[in-house]
């Protein structure tokens, strides 16, 4: 199994129904994503001494399930897609409900910010090793690599 963490729905998370908001899907995935690179080596301070970070291009939302005020989720973080030199990537994360029901997916599309030029970037060697080692999903499929 890959990296995953689980999370407790607060009342902050929830709508007027008692219900998890939409955005709250979106919200936990990048937390996922942020503590996954921080536990990967790459915490981000350490990402602005290499004067990159992760930028979204594209994120997709998918509801299943309500997750109701007070339920307990894992998000998993999972490698759909990939290019060769890791300046592109595409990274799903399921939302599973303590009883096993799929609640939400989010398939996150993105690349590697250079935070002084503002441009995608090949980032760091490390960096690419790590996306090469995260889980992948039975259809990941390589992605164009950067054009330079």
């Amino acid at each position: 199994m890959g990296y995953a963490k689980t999370y407790e729905l607060r009342w902050s998370d929830a709508d007027a129904n008692g219900h998890v908001r939409h955005s709250v899907y979106s919200e936990l995935a990048a937390e996922v994503r942020i503590a996954w690179l921080k536990e990967g080596g790459f915490p981000w301070k350490r990402l602005a001494e290499l004067g990159v970070g992760p930028v979204l291009l594209r994120e997709e939302l998918e509801y299943r399930h309500e997750i109701g005020l007070g339920e307990r989720v894992r998000i998993d973080i999972l490698a759909v897609g990939l290019s060769p030199d890791g300046a592109r990537w595409k990274l799903r994360h399921d939302l599973v409900k303590e009883d096993g029901s799929l609640a939400g997916r989010v398939t996150a599309i993105g690349g590697w910010l250079d935070l002084a030029a503002r441009r995608l970037v090949v980032p760091p060697g490390p960096l690419v090793e790590l996306l090469r080692a995260t889980a992948r999903v039975p259809e990941f499929e390589e992605l164009p690599p950067l054009k330079r």
